[in-house]
């Protein structure tokens, strides 16, 4: 993107003199209410600047500067950006920095952070702001630089060194990040955030005990804070402490994006003494689709209980909850049913942790269409060899920027796969949607690609069936293969999710995975030769012996 993407003042009729004359806040909400409406020229007419020249809140300039960044006229957000940032604080495109992911334009942000650095070089709240973009780009370089430099002009700034530690640990180097987070400890012994964030690099260390000792200093700090709570249940689950986890990670609730369901209403902890004989339990879908296929192993010994159980979930996932044990409904969009209860897929190991069904049912507790199941099946009849199913990427969700981040740690593209191509006696089948499908014709031997023919997780499901193994990074593809109890090959990052626990290459979640796991930072070449192995194996396991 260049400064050229600017865009003419559009004509406009006279501001009305109610706009501009009405109180600064009024002019404000209206303003926002309009931007919500996705009407940034109707907000610019209402947050106009008074004739008289009256000094106004910065909210208002940040108002305008919004609505300008939508029309892409970024010399003039600039200009509104730098008098919304005249306060001490973050500068006021930080502010911007989520609105843009939300609108899928983080990279629009690299022309503006330009204009606004040229207008006011030294500012270091700039820098930072541009370092952040980068990162979440990751352009690790050019961030690195920036942030260098916004320490040369305020070497003890806490939101600098904290991007700094971000960025040590985007990039592998955790033994820095630690030291800089330990820096901002000793600075501040009193703040809890250094302690929380040298917990979380030293859990994707796997260094879990020291993890756990920041916690119990932290916690006591600041018992209340739910980011905090969160963190300490993460660490708690990967250590295996599953039954203190489940109840911690309950704290989930108390950040956006969880449920906003009445938690009066929270389905308690199973027990002799709760009768759920002919009550209505409502499971709701609350993060990713890996997530409602893992804890789905929790509605058969739900049902057990008595309970009526309504799932309210994704449309991908509807035919394979209705065939779960015990579902009674299965519910996607429209409005909140009737219930007594209700329960997110994550809290579900919560409710049975002090319960012989701690872990759900066995697998498999997932199962396929019969129909679509037996289509593949003559499909693929003349296939003999040892059929292999691949998955070598996530979803990246770009407005998702968490997300982003984990995705571009878990997902490799598919020439990295290359060696795997040479064994004998092992056909591949793609098992990859969206963009990285597009990567196909770098495997150099025959990849066939029926997914287009698989509309919903129903139509992978009834594929998977009839192949003989999964090989996939972690996402959802593993908990549908591992719920169907087929054979699984995950190829883990170094810094893994907490499901997998530390130092396992196994998983109670599913007995027939195999986890094959980085060795060094983003270095997939001996996941593969391990896999590659593994798949030998199993070619030869095939073969009959000697008569």
């Amino acid at each position: 993107m260049s400064d050229s993407l600017d865009r003419p003042v559009l004509e406009k009729s006279s501001p009305k003199i109610e706009d501009i004359q009405s109180d600064p806040s009024d002019r404000l909400k209206r303003a926002q209410d309009a931007m919500m409406r996705g009407a940034p020229e109707e907000a610019l007419a209402i947050a106009r600047p008074t004739p008289d020249g009256t000094p106004e809140i910065p909210a208002l300039h940040y108002v305008r500067a919004r609505a300008y960044f939508h029309l892409r006229r970024y010399q003039d957000c600039a200009v509104e950006l730098e008098r919304a940032s005249t306060n001490a604080g973050p500068h006021a495109i930080s502010l911007l920095l989520d609105e843009a992911v939300s609108i899928r334009r983080r990279d629009d942000l690299l022309p503006l952070l330009k204009i606004c650095r040229k207008r006011k070089p030294d500012d270091f709240r700039l820098m930072n702001a541009g370092a952040a973009a980068l990162i979440q780009l990751a352009r690790f370089d050019e961030a690195e630089l920036l942030l260098r430099l916004s320490l040369q002009r305020c070497p003890e700034e806490p939101n600098t060194l904290n991007l700094l530690a971000l960025l040590l640990t985007e990039t592998g180097r955790f033994e820095g990040a630690l030291s800089v987070m330990a820096g901002l400890r000793d600075a501040d012994p009193q703040d809890w955030e250094p302690l929380c964030n040298m917990a979380c690099i030293l859990s994707s260390m796997g260094r879990m005990e020291e993890a756990a000792n920041l916690y119990r200093q932290a916690v006591p700090m600041a018992p209340q804070n739910a980011r905090l709570r969160l963190n300490h249940s993460i660490t708690m689950l990967k250590s295996g402490r599953m039954a203190q986890g489940w109840v911690e990670h309950e704290w989930r609730f108390g950040l956006p994006g969880h449920t906003s369901m009445p938690l009066d209403r929270l389905l308690p902890n199973i027990s002799p003494s709760l009768d759920l004989r002919g009550k209505r339990v409502l499971i709701t879908q609350e993060e990713g689709l890996g997530d409602t296929l893992m804890y789905l192993r929790y509605i058969p010994p739900l049902a057990r209980t008595g309970a009526i159980i309504h799932i309210w979930g994704t449309e991908t996932l509807a035919a394979i909850c209705e065939r779960v044990a015990g579902v009674s409904e299965v519910q996607f969009g429209g409005e909140t049913p009737d219930y007594d209860y209700h329960c997110p897929f994550i809290s579900l190991p919560r409710a049975f942790s002090g319960t012989p069904d701690a872990m759900g049912a066995p697998v498999p507790y997932l199962s396929a269409d019969r129909r679509k199941a037996e289509a593949w099946r003559q499909r693929f009849q003349d296939d003999h060899k040892l059929r292999v199913g691949l998955v070598w990427a996530g979803a990246a969700r770009p407005e998702d920027t968490a997300a982003l981040m984990v995705d571009r740690q878990r997902s490799m593209p598919l020439s990295e796969l290359a060696p795997l191509a040479g064994i004998e006696g092992a056909s591949f089948y793609s098992l990859q949607k969206d963009t990285p499908a597009e990567q196909i014709p770098d495997f150099p031997a025959p990849l066939v690609n029926v997914m287009p023919d698989c509309h919903t997780m129903d139509d992978t499901a009834a594929l998977m069936v009839n192949l003989d193994i999964i090989v996939s990074v972690d996402t959802s593809a593993v908990h549908l293969a591992g719920g169907l109890g087929k054979p699984v090959i995950m190829m883990d990052r170094i810094n893994n999710c907490w499901r997998w626990l530390h130092g396992r290459d196994d998983t109670p979640w599913y007995p027939q995975m195999r986890i094959v796991r980085q060795t060094r930072f983003q270095d997939w070449s001996d996941v593969v030769e391990r896999v590659k192995r593994l798949l030998e194996d199993a070619v030869a396991a095939r073969r009959p012996g000697p008569q």
